[in-house]
């Protein structure tokens, strides 16, 4: 009999301590993630936004000087996406463009980003540049989003106010959801967004599941 007492009572001290262990356990906060550092991003994420601009830009006056504008928006819809496919695969992140006006329904504002996107629109032009705005998501994705200011040329003759209305049937045939007209030079067209996977940045080291958005990046960059 007192045998089976000392047992119980041996069990039951293992027992509570087990339940304060875990209640120390749960007790215990979560570290809080490294701060990420916004010149890194921009560092890595500022030239492939620069290099997909100036490419799309080269292409778009080589198809106006060829084509005329029909030429351009039809070049546009296949070059666009093939762009940001090549710069996906190059990097590692996830590029595309965004609008909340576009062509490709595809490739609207993601409702989590809105607010983002608005900041860009009240301002799309800092400090001579285009604007940007840098963030860690819930996720751990780190994301940077770059102002796409309308251009006077190439840009407003298939997406200011005043488009030939030929033309402007041959953008509809491609993209009867059309949205993208009506702006004035320096409002906001769109924006590119390069989203790089969690463990990019910070303390847990650079690169890490680099390869892991690299072909995701074209679907919303037709038209955008």
């Amino acid at each position: 009999m007192r045998a089976s007492r000392i047992t119980g009572r041996v069990f039951g001290f293992a027992g509570a301590g087990a339940a304060l262990a875990a209640c120390a356990g749960e007790s215990d906060p979560a570290p809080p993630p490294a701060p990420l550092d916004e010149a890194a991003v921009a560092a890595r994420s500022a030239p492939i936004a620069q290099g997909f601009a100036a490419d799309l830009k080269t292409q778009l006056t080589s198809a106006l000087q060829a084509g005329g504008p029909k030429n351009a928006v039809s070049v546009c819809q296949q070059v666009a996406p093939a762009l940001a496919e090549a710069a996906s695969e190059q990097s590692g992140a996830e590029v595309r463009r965004i609008a909340a006006r576009n062509r490709n329904p595809a490739g609207g504002v993601p409702g989590e980003m809105q607010a983002q996107y608005d900041e860009l629109a009240a301002q799309p032009i800092a400090d001579g540049a285009p604007a940007r705005r840098i963030w860690r998501a819930e996720d751990g994705r780190v994301h940077f989003m770059s102002a796409i200011p309308m251009a006077e040329q190439p840009c407003s003759t298939c997406h200011g106010k005043d488009i030939d209305p030929d033309l402007k049937a041959h953008i509809e045939s491609l993209y009867p959801e059309d949205a993208a007209t009506g702006f004035a030079p320096g409002d906001l067209r769109g924006a590119l967004l390069i989203t790089w996977p969690a463990g990019s940045f910070g303390a847990e080291g650079a690169g890490a599941g680099a390869k892991a958005g690299a072909k995701a990046g074209a679907k919303a960059g037709e038209g955008a």
